[in-house]
């Protein structure tokens, strides 16, 4: 596609505002809002977040994980621990969320501290699943070169097979990460790109958890 053709993919905004008397003060009762709406709204896979970290190498990458439990603690999701972002993540525990609703105009955009979940938590998790996600955790070893798309299916089989009978364990190298806050901004498209921004940080040295709002220009 040329240049020009692309240029000509606008769309303006208008369904929504936001301001900085409407908010609540605190970012995840203002997140669990927007959740809200955006469940009201149908929008599909809602919990589908960017994850963007970055490794030995310094360079940053991205990928799409599924949000399965958000409260004042922090934005909790699920993967394997030998995996690529894993990998990331321990190396430098700095990482950013995003979410992108488009059917509501709106984004959301998290920076935080990623920390392993307790071995609890994960297997409290993993124990909801459904029985072939249960098999692709142990079958799957994640961010691998592997020989084929043959070698994938005979091991699936082969764990399907060890399964079969019984409760299925949480494999090791699988389970949660919770990522801790730092600031979240509120992404409200506007018309003639004036869009709504409003950020919220910590206060310093606030023993309640205070956050300050602030606008940022679009």
């Amino acid at each position: 596609m040329k240049p020009e053709e692309i240029a000509q993919l606008r769309k303006d905004y208008t369904l929504h505002t936001l301001n900085e008397d409407e908010v609540d003060p605190s970012p995840l009762a203002q997140f669990q809002r927007w959740w809200n709406d955006a469940e009201k709204s149908q929008i599909d896979e809602m919990n589908a977040m960017t994850l963007a970290s970055t490794g030995h190498d310094g360079m940053p990458e991205a990928r799409t994980v599924l949000l399965k439990a958000f409260d004042e603690k922090g934005f909790v999701f699920f993967t394997n621990y030998n995996s690529a972002k894993s990998q990331q993540l321990d190396f430098n525990a700095n990482c950013c969320l995003l979410f992108f609703w488009k059917e509501l105009e709106r984004q959301v955009r998290i920076n935080g501290v990623a920390e392993k979940i307790s071995v609890k938590e994960s297997i409290d998790y993993f124990d909801s699943r459904p029985d072939g996600s249960k098999i692709g955790a142990w079958a799957s070893p994640q961010s691998v070169v592997v020989a084929g798309k043959t070698w994938l299916k005979e091991t699936f089989e082969y764990y399907a097979e060890r399964f079969k009978h019984g409760k299925i364990p949480k494999p090791p190298h699988w389970g949660g990460y919770r990522v801790k806050p730092t600031k979240i901004e509120f992404w409200q498209g506007r018309p003639s790109r004036m869009h709504d921004r409003i950020l919220y940080t910590p206060v310093a040295d606030s023993a309640e958890g205070q956050w300050k709002t602030e606008r940022l220009a679009p």
